[in-house]
């Protein structure tokens, strides 16, 4: 009988410190890419130059740890709890996995609507993150930043933003869980026998089921990523607002004023970056949850 993952205790944990590692890991990847989409004209080059130093690109990584790995344990809970209601009791597995295996049209909708919940829940923090980050903010700390944008824009400034973060991570997971699953069962068959180690039940081994976890993170986080990328550019644009500004103003102002491919700015970095998060995150949190089973 297929082993199950899990309860949520076991999912809360794994998810936390699998996003909390990917976050101290690559950091300036994501400091980066939040000041490549603030301006206007900008280069990787000249944002580089801007650095002060090395301990600056890691600027930003408290709220960046927070979000993320609260988010991720919060999500990845909700997603098995979601798949698992919808797997109504099957006990399907892949190979490299204790998750249970959905249809397409199911991980598609138990990623997005997972997310999209947990992404309003963590709305706050990513503001912040965001805004400390950003060059355009000379905040001092954490408690400043919240501070300022409470005194001059109210709870609804921490919720800036909403809808472009919505309609970037809800696609985003949803496509995310679904070639995911997909990766996982494909890449067993397609990669040769001699890199892959299985015991006599035909399963996989440990190291073997982690590189295929790893490479089916990887593989799925770059093409969602690219697909979901002009939501990201104008997410940010409207965080850096101090007055409120709507996602349709946002994204005219940006083809009109600039130009199409503007949306596309920071996608290098936020590819790199989301792909191998998604590696060490998801690797990590598949490995752990056969841990603490």
């Amino acid at each position: 009988m297929p082993e199950k993952a899990g309860g949520v205790p076991a999912h809360l944990v794994s998810g936390f410190f699998g996003g909390l590692a990917s976050v101290c890991a690559l950091q300036p990847l994501d400091l980066l890419k939040t000041r490549l989409q603030q301006a206007q004209e900008s280069s990787l080059r000249s944002v580089l130059r801007e650095v002060r130093s090395t301990r600056e690109l890691w600027r930003g990584t408290l709220p960046s740890a927070l979000r993320t790995s609260i988010g991720s344990a919060l999500y990845l809970s909700l997603l098995n709890y979601s798949r698992s209601a919808l797997a109504r009791g099957s006990e399907a597995r892949t190979r490299s996995s204790l998750l249970p295996r959905l249809q397409s049209y199911q991980n598609l909708l138990a990623g997005a609507l997972s997310r999209a919940a947990v992404g309003l829940v963590t709305m706050p923090i990513t503001v912040i993150k965001v805004r400390y980050e950003s060059t355009l903010y000379a905040y001092n700390g954490l408690s400043e930043a919240a501070r300022h944008i409470w005194s001059t824009e109210g709870a609804r400034g921490f919720f800036k933003g909403a809808a472009a973060t919505t309609l970037r991570d809800a696609p985003y997971a949803g496509l995310y869980v679904l070639l995911y699953e997909q990766a996982k069962e494909l890449l067993p068959r397609a990669l040769p026998a001699t890199l892959l180690g299985a015991d006599e039940s035909g399963k996989l081994t440990a190291p073997a089921s982690a590189a295929v976890n790893g490479l089916s993170a990887f593989l799925s986080a770059s093409l969602a990523t690219t697909l979901t990328a002009p939501f990201d550019t104008i997410k940010t644009r409207m965080q850096l607002q101090s007055h409120p500004v709507g996602f349709v103003q946002t994204l005219r102002c940006i083809v009109c004023e600039e130009r199409a491919r503007t949306l596309f700015d920071g996608l290098s970095l936020r590819l790199c970056r989301k792909a191998m998060s998604a590696c060490i995150a998801w690797g990590i949190y598949e490995e752990l949850l056969k841990l603490l089973h």
